[in-house]
């Protein structure tokens, strides 16, 4: 079994934030990544983060600058780097940043909100895993009227055919003559995990927005656009996973392409107002 430190070369290379893994599968295949001056074989190959040499296109890779990204992701765009298919991906929306990026979780394609997107791989993973309970909040137009009794099953939870799902948080913003539109907070991320607990309602969504994910909102952010994440936000977000700034040893292994041989970070702060 390989070292638990030790990670793919392909994987090294995308959270390098030089780019995702099909791009570091190519380089491999192109002969332009080296291990300790040796032409690497194979992306699946085994290396070691502290002991082994890895250059591409003879540029080695040293500690990176971490990257936030908060984008309010508008329906229709696929969150992922690129699709067989010329479908709009979320990539194309934050060309400014100037540096690859990993998604933390995904929207599904009809669903918009906050994504938030990063090469802090210790904090995205933490973010990730369903026992730190980082929560998500959404807000649920849906088919039908609900009543009561459906909202206290979501809050009491639901069961999925994945298993039944924790406690949620339930909020009724309001009612109209044919539809229901509440906020719910989850601390899962399981594929298509709301849009399920209220098909066992009996109901479907209309329409989901993502409008917080810990202590991040989408404010008065524009559909479309991002900005990049404040400094307080940041360690919010480390403190809500337990991660120190500055402290923690697997978040320093990022690596990363030298500043002179990739794009400088860009794009713009600030806030628009938000459309629905």
């Amino acid at each position: 079994m390989p070292n638990r430190l030790k990670k793919t070369l392909d994987r090294m290379i995308s959270k390098a934030g030089s780019g995702s893994r099909s791009d570091a599968q190519k380089w491999v295949k192109q002969g332009r990544v080296r291990i300790n001056g040796v032409i690497a074989e194979s992306p699946d190959q085994w290396v070691d983060p502290e002991r082994d040499r890895i250059t591409v296109d003879g540029a080695p890779l040293r500690a990176a600058e971490p990257v936030y990204v908060l984008l309010y992701k508008p329906k229709g765009y696929l969150t992922t780097y690129s699709d067989p298919q010329g479908r709009p991906t979320v990539y194309d929306l934050i060309q400014g940043v100037g540096q690859f990026t990993g998604t933390v979780g995904r929207l599904d394609l009809d669903t918009s909100g906050l994504l938030l997107l990063t090469n802090d791989t210790a904090l995205a993973d933490r973010l990730m895993d369903p026992a730190w309970h980082a929560p998500k909040t959404y807000l649920v137009k849906a088919s039908t009227r609900l009543g009561d009794a459906q909202l206290d099953r979501l809050r009491t939870g639901v069961d999925l055919d994945d298993g039944p799902t924790r406690p949620a948080t339930v909020r009724r913003i309001r009612d109209s003559e044919k539809y229901s539109f509440i906020e719910i907070t989850i601390t899962e991320g399981r594929n298509r995990q709301v849009r399920r607990m209220i098909e066992a309602l009996g109901s479907k969504v209309l329409k989901l927005v993502r409008t917080r994910f810990g202590p991040l909102e989408i404010g008065d952010l524009e559909i479309g656009k991002y900005r990049l994440l404040e400094r307080r936000e940041v360690t919010a977000l480390r403190d809500l996973v337990g991660l120190k700034n500055d402290a923690d040893q697997e978040s320093k292994r990022k690596l990363l392409v030298p500043q002179g041989n990739r794009p400088i970070l860009g794009g713009r702060r600030g806030r628009r107002g938000l459309r629905d």
